[in-house]
């Protein structure tokens, strides 16, 4: 983790330790005159623009000066294509410009990416080739987000990732990883990562939802790992001043890094003080959504009063996969991108979140490369046994990892056209991933640059036992889900059965 000369030149060119300038400030709009009530904050401290678009803060801003940017209003890309709502503390001109923008759609989408987490320029084009490009001219975001680990500890590469970004023209906002850290103590771990994306803790207003930025990696550079989950002291101050204003009407999105859940767990690695004064927070706002990242593998998590949720109704946290998957790890396609499946038979790929009026919201899970492995479907990836023997005990099954799936998702399956039968929850893991261990153990020779992840218990598997009493030859075998947020959803593939001689 270190600070690179590109960004320590921008720190230098901002006036780097000179008395902050952005103590005042300006809201404007594309005509030059003042947007009045618009809340501008640092991070700790809350405020509101006057009717001349003037605003002030009591005490010199520590931290990048960010505009909350209201509904309905749009802001400028810079010319990296990240948006130009904040500025350095030291900033000499401190004006935000607004520009009114009517919203009609059915729905808010965005586009969530976490864990891009590319260590060189090799990797920035598997991100831009495998996840950036298919999107391009076929999505229809108004907003992106990236929740951490932008990348793998060499800040120097953030222009470049930002270039391949920019290039899904929408948008793009960004919290922090604890990959995306500079050397020293908690108070200069951000410093190249503010240069580059400004605020780390943030919030951005739409119609349907607000989504609040958290950096909630706390450094540890003494510490095994380096780093814990939490919160700090001026955080809360913004907290406690924002979220009370956020309409009851939205849904109120929370981005950060490190899952609220502990994980392992049985060891602390999101300081429980800082989850339980944050659960207090929002508890008071029925529509809220946690979207984390930092596992490389993809789960749902529901909050309650076993873990210390306070609120009416179970709060939800997607923990978001990565777009690099397992660490871009795995055996390389025709292209040479590496597979990259995680851990829990994941494929890598990007989630999305669509929001209605009145905060109503639909989550989804896209793999990079539908199809590329076998038999996977953007919904699920199919294991079966290639051949049974014809009357042997049925002890062998078809696993379906249901990528979105939840706790009480209905999966069935059926062989042929006969009927359909409930498949049973399992976690275990991924018997696709088991066999791509066995088959980088077994190998005479490296079958990629670094082997895919060791297998670990999914929490969206299923298991469903092959009957070996039908007529020898080839059976089909379909699986369906009935996704909470899109339906049912479909897939195939097939079996023999055969006599033994």
């Amino acid at each position: 983790m270190r600070t690179p000369i590109l960004i320590a030149l921008l720190l230098s060119a901002s006036g780097g330790d000179v008395a902050a300038s952005c103590i005042n400030g300006r809201v404007l709009d594309a005509n030059g005159n003042g947007v009045a009530a618009v809340r501008v904050s640092d991070g700790r401290q809350l405020v509101a623009s006057g009717a001349d678009g003037r605003f002030g803060f009591d005490a010199p801003p520590q931290a990048p000066v960010f505009v909350i940017k209201p509904a309905g209003y749009v802001v400028p890309a810079k010319g990296d294509g990240l948006p130009d709502f904040w500025r350095l503390p030291d900033a000499i001109d401190c004006t935000f410009v607004l520009r009114a923008q009517p919203v009609n759609r059915d729905a808010l989408e965005v586009l969530v990416f976490s864990d891009p987490q590319t260590s060189d320029l090799r990797e920035v084009g598997y991100y831009r080739d495998d996840v950036v490009a298919p999107l391009q001219g076929r999505h229809a975001a108004a907003l992106g987000v990236t929740l951490g680990d932008i990348a793998n500890d060499d800040l120097s590469l953030y222009p470049a990732i930002n270039a391949t970004t920019a290039q899904l023209g929408v948008p793009w906002l960004h919290v922090a990883g604890n990959h995306d850290l500079d050397a020293g103590d908690d108070d200069a771990s951000l410093r190249s990562f503010r240069a580059i994306y400004g605020p780390d803790t943030f919030a951005w207003e739409e119609p349907e939802a607000v989504f609040v930025g958290l950096d909630n990696v706390i450094a540890q550079p003494q510490g095994r790992p380096g780093y814990i989950g939490g919160l700090r002291p001026g955080q809360f101050d913004f907290l406690e001043a924002y979220l009370p204003t956020v309409p009851h009407d939205r849904l109120l999105v929370v981005l950060m890094h490190i899952p609220l859940f502990d994980a392992p767990a049985g060891r602390e690695t999101f300081r429980d003080a800082d989850r339980r004064r944050l659960y207090a927070l929002l508890a008071t706002h029925p529509r809220v959504l946690v979207l984390s990242g930092h596992r490389h593998t993809l789960q749902h998590v529901f909050h309650d009063a076993g873990s210390g949720w306070p609120g009416t109704q179970p709060l939800h946290e997607f923990n978001v996969g990565a777009v690099s998957g397992a660490f871009w790890s795995g055996v390389a396609d025709e292209a040479g991108i590496p597979d990259a499946t995680m851990a829990d038979g994941t494929p890598n790929g990007h989630a999305t979140l669509s929001v209605r009026a009145g905060g109503e919201y639909a989550l989804g899970w896209h793999p990079a490369r539908v199809g590329a492995a076998g038999d996977v479907t953007a919904a699920m990836a199919l294991h079966a046994p290639k051949r049974l023997r014809r009357g042997a005990y049925p002890a062998w099954g078809v696993y379906a990892n249901v990528f979105m799936g939840l706790p009480d998702t209905r999966v069935e399956f059926r062989v042929g056209d006969g009927a359909w039968q409930p498949m049973r929850r399992v976690e275990a893991p991924d018997p696709r991933m088991t066999l791509e261990n066995a088959r980088d153990d077994l190998a005479d020779v490296l079958r990629g640059r670094d082997r895919s992840p060791e297998a670990v218990p999914s929490t969206h598997l299923w298991r469903g036992a092959l009957p070996t009493d039908l007529d020898i030859g080839k059976h089909r075998i379909e699986v369906r889900a009935f996704d909470r947020w899109h339906g049912e959803q479909r897939a195939s593939t097939s079996y023999r059965l055969e006599a033994w001689p």
